[in-house]
């Protein structure tokens, strides 16, 4: 354990590496909302495990990683918006202590720290590096989306000001759908991989191949790290689509992976699509069967990324028996679309790829 600048005990973080990170959804119980608690309650020398929606995170968060997938938590997919401080907190606890115990140990954490203000931003921080997260992701709040969205100067500040007071390294997270049209452009992007030192990358949810490929471009360079040094080593710069429909693309625009909602349904196949994406640029010969899975994801990617948060639940209901409904106002997924988006040939395509790549019927 370390002192940071902030008086906050933090661990040393895991290593940020390029591959595939999840977004994780937050489950709640069906009748409260709750996250629920996992009780051991001792009766009799027996122990007894009250069975509640947190059991079903811990289950789904050590899922995807021994996939080789990444948790990111209290994002837009983990609902965010809808969760308290306290309730952040329990989610990273949870998920750090279920990590560990299944000995994966070298997996980060990336919390979501988005707010309404920048000083909550920077306290969500703190109480994330506090509670185990090694990294936090950054979203411009939309509420004022009017009087930011063309203020570079105060978009700047505000991510100049919540890295350099995080005591974990920070990723902007640029998602115009979940901040009020805020639109990051290529330039704003690169200005702050080259100003702040804290900031250890960005996720793309805006979907532009071309903004990607151009920030890519920038901090791939050689002298880019040498120009612009990161406060800790084992944070590099990192460039994430917030998508897998473009996986292999990115990968020869020298990104790095992405955080993909579609990897909570389909891990093993997002893994593998980034792992043949990657040798394929040594060997050629990886190239067509890069291509086929390429396919086969993105087509399920804009299938089910309709479907949103609910869609994705039900999704995870199917295949795992664990899932729910969003917190309200969300509204759930009706039965006729849900049934819909389950038979859809898109869905039912990547269903049979995870079954192949990761050798289990789901």
């Amino acid at each position: 354990m370390s002192l940071n600048g902030n008086g906050i005990h933090v661990s040393t973080i895991r290593p940020l590496k390029p591959g595939i990170y999840a977004p994780i959804p937050s489950f709640f119980l069906p009748e409260s909302e709750d996250l629920g608690q996992s009780l051991s309650l001792h009766l009799q020398s027996a122990v007894l495990i009250t069975r509640s929606d947190i059991l079903s995170f811990e289950n789904h968060v050590v899922r995807v990683a021994t996939a080789g997938v990444g948790p990111v938590l209290a994002g837009s997919m983990g609902e965010a918006i809808h969760l308290s401080h306290e309730e952040r907190v329990t989610l990273i606890k949870t998920a750090r202590k279920a990590l560990d115990d299944a000995g994966l140990l070298n997996i980060p954490i990336i919390a979501g720290i988005g707010a309404g203000s920048t000083r909550e931003s920077i306290n969500l921080a703190n109480e994330a590096a506090a509670a185990g997260a090694d990294y936090a992701i950054a979203i411009t709040s939309g509420y004022f989306a009017g009087a930011l969205a063309g203020n570079k100067k105060a978009l700047n500040a505000f991510f100049q000001e919540v890295s350099s007071k995080s005591p974990i390294p920070v990723m902007i997270y640029n998602y115009p759908g979940a901040s009020g049209g805020i639109n990051l452009d290529s330039d704003l992007i690169t200005e702050l991989a080259a100003e702040c030192p804290n900031i250890c990358g960005v996720k793309l949810t805006c979907g532009d191949v071309g903004k990607l490929t151009r920030v890519a471009a920038t901090v791939s360079d050689p002298m880019f790290s040498s120009l612009h040094p990161r406060t800790n080593k084992n944070a590099p710069f990192l460039v994430l689509g917030g998508f897998s429909d473009f996986l292999l693309p990115s990968a020869y625009s020298n990104g790095h992976g992405a955080i993909t909602g579609l990897a909570n349904v389909a891990p093993h196949a997002i893994v593998k699509l980034f792992e043949l994406s990657e040798v394929s640029m040594v060997d050629p010969s990886f190239l067509p069967e890069a291509q086929r899975l390429q396919g086969i994801v993105g087509r399920a990617d804009a299938t089910i990324a309709k479907a949103s948060i609910s869609g994705t639940k039900y999704l995870l209901e199917k295949l795992y028996g664990y899932g729910g409904h969003p917190r309200r106002p969300l509204p759930p997924i009706e039965p006729a679309p849900a049934e819909a988006l389950w038979e859809h040939l898109h869905t039912q395509a990547l269903v049979r790829l995870e079954q192949e790549v990761s050798g289990k019927v789901c």
